[in-house]
């Protein structure tokens, strides 16, 4: 039984809003990008569970976080979830998955939460393609903590902690996770909830170590960071919708396009080169083209790729422990009640 208003749907009906929603108040600042991120998993979430062959339950979802403004995303989805500590949520979440690979398990972090601290444990889970969704809202601020940089802060960005301006060279996000040879890559931002909810599903029906970029907004201490490329009125011009299977090519009338130059991604126009000579994308492509459209985001005034970079199929990590597991209790050759209990053991 159901109310078709969103306000008053029963927690019943896995296919409204309100079934993925929790009864936490949501403690974001007004105007956060986050809000937009929550809305917009919650109503994936919904329009996962339309469909049967998904079988998708909250008894089987969990959220994973590390610390900060980002990291209380498990408090507001109606599912399992878990507010481990600084940079370990994929760790954790890498422990979840070895035990419980029948979960579907999302990680949830900031810019400085997950490439600051948390780096070594996203590259790792990465590399070992375990499966997991890893999302990693990007403000390039430390928001919680007041406004310090963070590892994906712009040269010269001037701080409570860097009153000089930083002189730190950016991550490129994407390009860490292409180099770390993810095998689904992508990126999208807080305020297109649709391509939003199409990037997240295709993340989640990915087997192996998904890692989606969102640039997200934080209103207060870094506001407007990324407006000179997602800003309406700068989108056609600024944003470049990657479509696996098309000629790279983006602005008001598809006057502008990609090509790949000795390696590197350069943008041209069309009428110059000719559609022909443009690049045609590929998600399975070679790691080193992926590599090169990442890098055409090498400032916040430079026309930025969206979309999945990166889409290949790979091992995935917990199979091949399972499949080791099995190999050693196979005819007897190994079995982990006897291995607890042998050597120096004693009951107590």
């Amino acid at each position: 039984m159901t109310n078709d208003s969103e306000s008053n749907v029963t927690l019943l009906d896995p296919t409204k809003r309100g079934h993925w929603t929790s009864d936490q108040d949501v403690r974001w600042c007004p105007g956060c990008g986050d809000y937009g991120i929550l809305a917009a998993m919650q109503f994936m979430h919904a329009e996962l569970a339309k469909d049967p062959a998904t079988e998708i339950k909250t008894e089987d979802t969990v959220f994973i976080s590390g610390i900060g403004c980002a990291a209380r995303f498990p408090y507001y989805m109606d599912t399992y979830g878990m507010h481990t500590i600084h940079g370990r949520s994929p760790a954790i979440a890498t422990g979840l998955a070895i035990a419980r690979p029948d979960l579907n398990i999302w990680v949830v972090g900031g810019d400085g939460d997950m490439l600051s601290i948390g780096g070594n444990h996203l590259i790792h889970a990465l590399r070992r393609n375990v499966n997991l969704t890893i999302l990693l809202f990007n403000n390039q601020i430390y928001g919680l903590t007041k406004g310090q940089y963070s590892p994906t802060s712009e040269v010269g960005k001037v701080t409570k902690s860097t009153p000089s301006g930083s002189i730190d060279p950016p991550f490129n996000p994407i390009s860490l996770a292409v180099g770390a040879r993810a095998t689904f890559v992508a990126r999208t931002h807080d305020l297109d909830r649709k391509h939003m909810i199409d990037v997240f599903q295709q993340a989640n029906a990915h087997r192996g170590a998904s890692l989606v970029e969102i640039y997200q907004n934080c209103n207060v201490f870094n506001d407007g960071a990324f407006d000179a490329i997602t800003k309406r009125a700068n989108r056609a011009a600024m944003m470049i919708d990657l479509v696996d299977g098309e000629p790279v090519r983006f602005g008001a009338d598809n006057e502008k396009g990609v090509v790949i130059n000795n390696g590197r991604a350069e943008v041209v126009e069309v009428d110059d080169v000719g559609v022909d000579s443009l690049l045609v994308h590929r998600a399975d492509a070679d790691p080193s083209v992926s590599f090169a459209l990442a890098e055409l985001a090498n400032d916040r005034q430079s026309p930025t790729a969206f979309g999945v970079f990166r889409a290949v199929e790979s091992p995935e990590y917990t199979d091949a422990v399972e499949a080791q597991v099995a190999d050693a209790q196979s005819d007897g050759a190994g079995n982990l009640s006897d291995l607890l209990t042998s050597g120096a053991t004693w009951t107590v």
